[in-house]
């Protein structure tokens, strides 16, 4: 499974910001999606998950109602659109990949940065 996860860049405080991570692998509705942020000096950090069935969804209590994430099975995408940014926010954001069949996320994109200035 390779992950592959854009559209992080710089922006001010409040504004908005949507994460893609699109995912090479047949079988994409058989993964648990997840999108997780390390900021410097800081630990690696979930964010948010979606299931592969009924896309549940899972969100770290500081981006509850301000972060979304979704799927497009058909199109082996996972989405992360990101509201109300905070400078708190900033941090590079990796997308991960978990099969059905394991427990936790076992693949992981490369990253992209998002900065919010304040």
């Amino acid at each position: 499974v390779q992950l592959q996860a854009s559209g992080g860049g710089l922006v001010q405080a409040g504004g908005s910001l949507r994460l893609s991570c699109a995912a090479s692998v047949r079988t994409f509705g058989s993964y648990r999606m997840g999108w997780f942020r390390q900021a410097p000096g800081k630990e690696r950090e979930f964010v948010a998950g979606i299931n592969w069935s009924d896309s549940s969804t899972a969100y770290a209590d500081a981006v509850k109602g301000r972060f979304t994430i979704s799927r497009d099975n058909a199109k082996n995408t996972v989405y992360l659109q990101m509201n109300s940014l905070k400078p708190e926010d900033t941090a590079v954001y990796y997308c991960a990949a978990g099969s059905k069949f394991k427990q936790g996320y076992g693949y992981w994109g490369q990253g992209t940065l998002v900065t919010v200035s304040s």
